[in-house]
């Protein structure tokens, strides 16, 4: 029976069992969402049994579990070794979603005519995740299993896999692999598949100004002592210059330049600026000058607020001076940037243009390095391979602008290349509210990924 077929019959209890993992708040980072996060774990142990796995075991770790999982038919052959997360984005702000965001209802929209889950951690990555589940499903119902698999499923990947780096250190023999496959990214559209073959790096901050020892009353003190949200909003302000080129001392020093040619290359990604700006509903782009859209988004490095707030911001007013502003910034990084030396160097740069009348405090969150991987690899060349079979066309190789740090760590602990195939659209609203996932996407990876396996074993062996 070949995977379609077998999708076919089973398309119902597929969509279901993915509805009812999307239902577990598994929110890593918010304590009170510990118990359901150790449920889904609980619970992706349960599937990876469903679906044929021989040993599967939740992995305890300083922080959440990693759930682990082997099927190995024959040591002679390869192995492909899976990786995904079970852990969500916090859904808020909570009343700009349509429908609960642990409620899954499934709904028509124009890019998905057959229809897509709306939930949180629909595409990111619960049912990019469940994709290998039922992949394995179909190879181990139907002997069709070309090759030795593993799983590691992670808890912790939306607060920065803190605890990954600590089971790679200790698992290295039990994780050996020929080849990381991970379904975290996207694909630029249902009609072209693309391969994800860069991802930038990360460094995230908080950051902390403190001005008088407590709020005080504007009309007294305003004009005669500092407003921290005053001063950050300064401090912001300067991180970028008129060319919204990053002011940071040392911060380009080591970005990877890409000739002419590379960045001609990527310009054949099919890309409709007019509906890039309709989607997201903006009246013009921002950015880098000197690059693309598209470059801006993915081969340069980037520095964005994602938060910022202080003093009051309740119903009606309250004229105040707050004592204390804060903000929390992220940075994206291209390959040669090292994120623990983009932290430092952000940390003293923002320190040294804060004036005397406040203090400012620096605090890092957690970060990771960019990844390059090449297309000549015998990983590549069986995804294109299985694209082909599946969509009838080539994959089109594309630098994404998102950050997956583990990628990095697993090169440096089992010196195996990842390969990321992703089955999500830029449309799906990830970390966002109303994140989505369409069904057909859902199925299509189910379908391809089989056949990733099928010629992965075939030219491996033949190598």
């Amino acid at each position: 029976m070949s995977p379609k077929d077998y999708i076919d019959k089973n398309k119902k209890r597929f969509i279901d069992e993915l509805i009812e993992l999307l239902k577990m708040p598994s929110v890593s980072a918010d304590p009170s969402f510990k118990k359901d996060v150790l449920n889904t774990a609980d619970a992706v142990k349960d599937s990876l049994k469903n679906a044929g796995c021989d040993l599967v075991e939740i992995c305890e770790t300083p922080g959440y579990p990693i759930v682990y999982g082997e099927k190995i038919i024959d040591s002679k052959l390869p192995t492909v070794l899976i990786y995904g997360h079970y852990d969500v984005q916090p859904p808020d702000p909570i009343d700009l979603w349509d429908n609960p965001p642990f409620e899954p209802v499934i709904k028509t929209t124009e890019v998905h005519p057959d229809g897509a889950i709306f939930a949180r951690g629909a595409c990111d990555d619960k049912g990019q995740m469940y994709m290998h589940v039922k992949a394995m499903e179909y190879m181990t119902a139907n002997n069709d299993l070309p090759c030795n698999v593993k799983f590691m499923i992670e808890g912790e990947e939306e607060v920065g896999s803190v605890s990954l780096e600590w089971f790679l250190e200790r698992n290295q023999e039990r994780l050996a692999n020929d080849v990381i496959l991970i379904s975290d990214t996207g694909m630029i559209s249902k009609d072209t598949p693309s391969i994800t073959t860069g991802l930038r790096g990360l460094s995230y901050v908080e950051v902390e100004v403190t001005g008088p020892n407590r709020d005080l009353h504007s009309g007294l003190y305003g004009g005669a002592v500092a407003n921290p949200i005053n001063i950050l909003s300064k401090m912001i302000a300067d991180l970028h210059d008129e060319n919204n080129h990053i002011t940071i001392p040392g911060f380009y020093d080591k970005v990877e330049e890409l000739s002419t040619k590379e960045r001609e290359k990527m310009g054949e990604a099919p890309f409709d600026l007019e509906d890039y700006k309709s989607h997201i509903d903006i009246p013009e782009i921002h950015g880098e000058h000197g690059f693309t859209t598209n470059e801006r988004g993915s081969i340069r490095p980037t520095l964005d607020v994602n938060g910022i707030w202080g003093g009051y911001i309740g119903e009606g007013a309250k004229t105040v001076i707050p004592s204390k502003a804060f903000a929390k910034i992220s940075m994206r990084l291209v390959p040669n940037q090292d994120w623990r030396e983009i932290t430092e160097l952000f940390k003293k740069h923002f320190e040294n243009i804060a004036p005397s009348s406040v203090s400012v405090k620096v605090k890092p969150h957690h970060g990771g390095q960019a990844y390059v991987t090449p297309i000549d690899s015998t990983a590549y060349k069986a995804a294109d391979l299985a694209f082909k079979e599946t969509f009838g066309k080539p994959a089109i190789p594309q630098r994404s602008g998102g950050s997956i740090p583990i990628v990095s760590l697993f090169e440096k602990y089992m010196k195996s290349k990842t390969v990321l195939m992703g089955f999500g659209l830029n449309s799906d609203a990830i970390h966002s509210p109303n994140e989505h996932f369409g069904i057909w996407n859902y199925l299509k990876g189910i379908e391809t990924i089989p056949y990733f396996y099928k010629h992965f074993t075939k030219l491996k062996m033949n190598s």
